[in-house]
This record gives structure tokens, sequence and C-alpha cells, in this order.
């Protein structure tokens, strides 16, 4: 083989392999959702100068809610001047980019001629992209009861997590709403912010649902007395507000709130304000569509490090995923955990790559010298 044909097929053989190690994609990193999680991911990856792209489709669990607290800096800070506020300042990290469209489908792709893998995502226009890796932070839904009054009062006055909601109220009359199985974990968690509760039960409070109770705490009925917390069985026919918190505050902070619940014999009762225990499902189908493994409805990560799913490549973080914390603080942390892990991992990839890279050189070096050696051997001869 001539010396021109060898280098050229050797360095041909170099780049494919080269190539065979990173995919060459739109993105290196597709973010699912642009809440917390997702925003706190974008910011992390964008630090490191990855190409990352997050897709928000304007779905945020915490949409109702007045005002987000215990977020260290941004107490009292509603929602959606948070989000605005996280964008502005990612958007000064030029590699990354912000999408507003949902994503419709997320495709593993195998490139087995080129020893490759990557994914492929639509979105809801049928506009495709490609990416290394993908970190889903799709979130979750409030499954809320068909109970009229409730779901207009949802976040303003009735929520779900104490210490994002439960200070504003403290010291109200307080009610719990869901089944009886769950009313003492409420009152565990929220003792310390009120002494006035009922909790308002709706038909649950069976010797079946007493057997659950049982099983969790055995003396759940001592508890509660020791609280002094009363239980309503009545069915519930509607909440009425009577008196918007978000109007009537004092200098503290405080919401004073008030809700009519009216049940089904005509009878009423006020109270100011309420936990609730309504269970939750993902509002994306990506989960199922990748085939992730779920614990309880949620993407399971609490068996992988580093917010990774069982899917390779695959990363979940914030309210979707099952490390058991559902706030703020937590979603930004999981944001931020994930990047840090998605980009080592890239970057062993890389790395991975640039030795491969380097030993071929090492290999074509070795070749290259012995074949102009026998090369300049057949010159001499050809002149004695």
């Amino acid at each position: 083989m001539a010396p021109k044909s060898l280098l050229y097929t050797l360095f041909s053989t170099l780049s494919v392999a080269l190539a065979a190690s990173i995919p060459q994609t739109d993105y290196d990193v597709i973010v699912v959702g642009g809440g917390p999680a997702g925003l706190s991911t974008l910011s992390s990856l964008g630090r490191m100068r990855r190409r990352t792209v997050m897709f928000d489709s304007g779905e945020y669990r915490n949409a109702p809610t007045r005002e987000m607290h215990d977020v260290i800096g941004n107490d009292g800070t509603p929602p959606a001047q948070f989000r605005a506020l996280a964008r502005e300042q990612i958007s000064k990290y030029n590699s990354t980019s912000v999408i507003d469209i949902k994503i419709d489908s997320i495709t593993p792709v195998e490139d087995t001629a080129a020893n490759t893998s990557y994914f492929r995502a639509v979105d809801a226009n049928g506009t495709q992209y490609t990416s290394r890796k993908v970190v889903l932070g799709t979130g979750l839904v409030d499954l809320i009861p068909d109970v009229p009054g409730l779901r207009e009062a949802w976040g303003k006055g009735i929520w779900w997590c104490p210490w994002c909601d439960g200070y504003e109220h403290r010291d109200e009359p307080l009610g719990i709403l869901g089944g009886l199985p769950d009313v003492v974990g409420s009152v565990l968690e929220t003792h310390t912010l009120y002494s006035d509760i009922i909790a308002f039960t709706n038909g649950t409070y069976t010797p079946a649902n007493e057997v659950t109770l049982a099983a969790k705490y055995p003396n759940w009925q001592k508890q509660l007395e020791a609280w002094d917390v009363r239980i309503d069985n009545r069915s519930i026919a509607s909440i009425e507000r009577v008196q918007d918190g978000d109007a009537h505050r004092d200098e503290t902070g405080r919401q004073y709130d008030i809700f009519r619940v009216h049940f089904t014999d005509g009878s009423t009762v006020e109270r100011n304000t309420f936990i609730t225990n309504y269970p939750t499902a993902q509002r994306s189908t990506l989960p199922d569509e990748l085939s992730l493994v779920m614990v309880d409805d949620k993407i399971d990560t609490t068996d992988y490090t580093g917010m990774r799913t069982s899917a390779p490549g695959v990363f979940a973080v914030g309210d979707c995923n099952s490390d058991g914390s559902t706030n703020v603080p937590h979603a930004m942390f999981s944001g931020k955990r994930a990047g840090v892990y998605v980009h080592v991992e890239m970057s062993r990839e890389e790395s991975n790559a640039a030795i491969s890279k380097r030993d071929l050189e090492k290999q074509t070096e070795r070749m290259v010298g012995s074949e102009m050696e026998k090369l300049w051997k057949r010159v001499l001869d050809m002149h004695r």
C-alpha cells in the first residue's frame, strides 16, 4: 500500500472511531419542564457551557399559589415572578436556550453503525430535537376532588405544604381535608402552628380506615385527643369562600381567608385555612413512554445516584421523582445535583473518547513510521 493511501485509511479510521464515541446532536442536554427544578438544571449546565435547551409547557404545580415561602432570598415572591427572574439571569449563559412549547415524545435512538446512542424529542408542533442526555422536570398534578369551590381556592388559603403556606395562617382555625388515614400525619406537621383543628374526613371514618390508621399510629386516638383535634365525618357538599386573604393581610404577612364548609345535611362550619391530603399523578406521559421504573407513581431515583433514572442518560428532578421532598428548595437542589452529574458523566465520555483518539494516533504513528522505513529501504535497494 502506498504511504498516501495508508495515511488516508488510518486517519479516516481515526475520525470514525472518534465520531462513534460522541454522537453529533443538536444539544448536549434537553431539559423538560420550566419550574424551579428545570431552571436550576439549566443554570448549572449553562455555567459549564453545555449546550442545553429547556422546554417549558407553561404548566406548574405551584401556579395557583399566591407566593412562595421558605425559599431563602425569595420569601414571599410570586412563582411567576421567580421564574421570570430566573430566566433573565440564566439568559446570560450563551449555551442555554428556552423554548416555550410542550414536548410530546422522547425516544432513545441507537445508531449501531456508529456505535452511539442519543435521544430524539418531538414537540407539540412536530419539530424534532436531539441530545445526548435528557433531564425530566415534568412535575406532578394534584388530583383535587370535584367539590364545588375547592379548586377555585387551591393555593389561596387551601394548600398541601405547611412549610410553604402554613405560617401565613398561623393561630387561625385550621381544617384538614382528606381521608382518615392521613389525619395524624397532618396534625404532627402542623400542631406548632395551630391549636384549633378540625379534620373533615368526608365519610372516610370507617372501620377499615381505622385499621389502616392504627397500623401506622397504634395510639392515634390518644394522639388526636392530646392535641384536641376534632373529627367531622359528615359529607361535604361545597366549600364557599367568605373572605379573600390576599386582600386581608396584616403587617406581619398573615393572611385572613375565611371559608364556609357546606355539608349535605344543610349545616355549615367556618374555617380560615385548610391543609389537604389528596393524591398526585405524573403530569407528563414521558416517564411511561421511556419505560422508567416507578415507585408509588414517582420516577425512581432513589436506587440510582445523581438523580439518574433506570434508563441510561435520563435524569429526573423535582416533584416527579421519588426522593420524597416536594418544595421549591428541594426542586432547586435536585436540579443542581442533576446538572453536576450530567456534566461529569458527559465529561467522562469525552475523556474516554479523547483517550481512544490519542491511542489511535500513537498506533497510526507507529504504523506510518514502519511503512516509511520499508519504503526507504526499497528506494535504497533500487539505487544499488
